[in-house]
């Protein structure tokens, strides 16, 4: 009945979605984009919108041409160079010119037309609250703001929404993981680490978006001037190409990019810190303490870089009693897309190398009705009757949808790592199993050379200069090698629906003071192909606190408890579940020297012999969320 019940709601949703004006925009050049909007929008150019400090926001702005009532808005802040529109933003802008909303594209603070200083994340409680109160202000607008926007232009509005500005009446947030501090379990700081481990793809990003000494516009140019002058100048450095999957193996991993000659910047200042300092706080991210008072609709994916976090701040948004019509209107879809590419999803869909099927979804229809509703006040635009979560589950390759995340129907399976002591790769014995072990069952140990690390393939990730290419792919090289423990499932006699968060316990020692963690789920078809299906990591040494870390005793059994992989997949009929155990992921992940010592500034790695245990009194195991079965 459950899934009956699901698909029902999932079809009334697209229906009623379907029932908006349809545009076809994805054959548009981005010269015949701009040439439509030109022909329907009154356009202002690079207008400086005052902040609280004196600084103006460079900010263009759309509205339906020779309109005269006042018009719901939505914004798109963002600190890429948009002031030309081109590609999504101007599909979206045309978009809502159609659909009579005033659209907006503002520069984050110290990003080519906007003056200031830049930080990551652009001042949220401070730009972006002054720039909400801007537009309600404005002759033109109604009074109600809509943010909109994927990635950087999305992770912005998660500590603009605990704010709860009158004027921000609803928001569309995708792929916002980088603007979470701190959700529930979920510490990692904006994707800055995961588990107390840094993630590289930060880095690298920060490279190409971070200028700290970059050119501006003076600071006394006029209005007209500016905006022509905006025409034909873009500020937007041209850095020299890096061969990231070189460069990112030199020590020590604090001059990734000074060692390029690039002057100190946010990148030295956010790896100088602990994944506990204050100095998070103080930005522009979004922490659990800081209440929630915005109706959203989210987009997330399975193989983005921060699911896990995404889902915990759904859950979050909706339980905060701070503004509880807010909490009561949050609505999450979850695709099996990587990062942002929700537009890319089709009949005949692939994640990586492997097939989904038909993962259509009306994303553009969604979001439209969701705005329909909070901004123009239609509320059968998008009905209290569509399902809060909607959700493709892979290896079935089919949407479904829930009251709640996890589904309410989910259960937890406890499965064991076990072996005779040989679990080293998949031609070892590990396996996983339903019973626990007995006393006296051999640990499985495995030598982790920092020199040569476990290579990454595939899971999630993005924006990391081509490092890592995110999705599913086969890691049977991986599952090879002898510093990887396997653990397999049987075959699987029926299929086994897994949807919401796995989580792993492990009983580990080392001969080292510190040293890392990683695991991963994988789905192993009949054939042997080794499908990523999500991956977690752990620094040794935040096992317990990351406001007080503690070295390892070697030989002294302790566990670990990384935060849980998030996904939903349907292990088929034959299908082994896997579970994976070894010390690095990289170059995903910055790699454990294994010293003990201030890991981001050395350079001198030492060997680390790692055991995982699985006895009566000291099991390692997964917690896997079933439906159904």
């Amino acid at each position: 009945m459950k899934t009956r019940l699901a698909c029902c709601l999932l079809a009334a949703a697209v229906t009623a979605a379907s029932a908006a004006p349809a545009q076809d925009l994805s054959r548009y050049s981005d010269e015949g984009l701009r040439a439509e909007l030109a022909g329907i929008a009154d356009a202002e150019t690079a207008v400086l919108v005052p902040m609280r400090d004196g600084k103006g926001l460079s900010t263009n702005i759309w509205r339906p041409k020779g309109a005269s009532g006042k018009l719901p808005v939505v914004l798109w802040k963002t600190p890429y160079d948009e002031h030309v529109p081109a590609g999504g933003t101007a599909r979206y802008a045309l978009e809502a010119v159609r659909r009579g909303y005033a659209f907006i594209v503002q520069n984050e603070r110290g990003r080519y037309f906007s003056q200031g200083t830049y930080e990551i994340l652009g001042r949220p409680q401070t730009d972006g609250y002054d720039t909400l109160s801007w537009i309600a202000a404005q002759p033109w607008s109604n009074g109600k703001v809509g943010t909109l926007g994927c990635s950087s232009s999305a992770e912005w509005q998660l500590a603009l929404a605990g704010m709860n500005h009158p004027a921000h009446a609803a928001m569309v947030p995708m792929a916002a993981g980088a603007g979470i501090g701190k959700v529930g379990r979920f510490l990692e700081q904006g994707n800055f680490y995961t588990g107390g481990v840094p993630r590289t793809l930060f880095g690298v990003w920060l490279y190409g978006v971070d200028n700290p000494l970059r050119a501006e516009l003076p600071q006394d140019l006029n209005g007209p001037m500016r905006a022509r002058v905006a025409r034909y100048n873009s500020l937007d450095a041209d850095k020299p190409d890096v061969d990231w999957k070189t460069h990112v193996r030199r020590l020590p991993y604090a001059e990734l990019l000074s060692s390029l000659g690039e002057p100190p910047g946010t990148f030295e200042s956010l790896i100088a810190r602990g994944p506990a300092d204050p100095a998070w706080k103080t930005g522009g991210l979004y922490h659990d303490d800081m209440g929630w008072g915005v109706p959203a609709l989210w987009f997330n994916s399975w193989y983005d870089v921060s699911i896990g976090p995404n889902m915990a701040l759904y859950n979050h948004a909706r339980t905060v009693a701070s503004d509880r019509e807010a909490s009561a209107n949050q609505y999450v879809v979850v695709g099996p897309n990587p990062h942002c590419q929700f537009a890319r999803l089709s009949e005949d869909y692939k994640v990586g190398e492997r097939a989904m099927g038909d993962a259509r979804f009306p994303v553009d229809q969604q979001l439209w009705a969701f705005f329909d509703r909070w901004l123009k006040g239609k509320p059968a635009a998008f009905p209290d009757g569509t399902a809060h979560v909607r959700y493709f589950t892979m290896g079935a390759n089919r949407w479904q949808s829930d009251a709640e995340w996890p589904p309410k129907a989910a259960r937890t399976l406890r499965m064991y790592l076990r072996s005779g002591g040989r679990a080293n790769s998949m031609f070892g014995d590990g396996r996983l199993a339903a019973d626990a072990p007995p006393a006296g069952e051999a640990k499985d140990s495995y030598r982790y050379d920092p020199r040569n690390p476990v290579q990454t393939i595939g899971g999630g990730d993005c924006c990391n200069g081509g490092l890592v290419t995110a999705g599913a792919f086969d890691q049977r090289q991986i599952s090879a090698r002898n510093d990887v423990l396997v653990y397999d499932s049987e075959p699987l006699q029926a299929p086994m629906e897994v949807s919401g968060f796995v989580d792993a316990v492990l009983k580990v020692s080392s001969s080292a003071r510190d040293t890392d963690f990683a695991v991963k789920l994988v789905d192993v078809a009949p054939d042997g192909t080794a499908w990523i299906v999500g991956d977690t990591i752990q620094r040794a040494r935040y096992r317990d606190s990351y406001t007080a870390p503690a070295p390892m005793q070697p030989g002294q059994v302790y566990t670990i408890r990384p935060t849980p992989i998030t996904t939903s997949i349907q292990f088929g009929k034959g299908h082994r579940i896997r579970v994976e155990v070894t010390s690095s992921n990289f170059p995903k992940f910055a790699r454990n020297l294994n010293t003990g010592g201030p890991n981001e500034t050395e350079s001198t790695p030492v060997v680390a012999d790692n055991a995982i245990h699985h006895d009566a009194d000291n099991a390692s195991y997964i917690e896997l969320p079933v439906v159904g079965g």
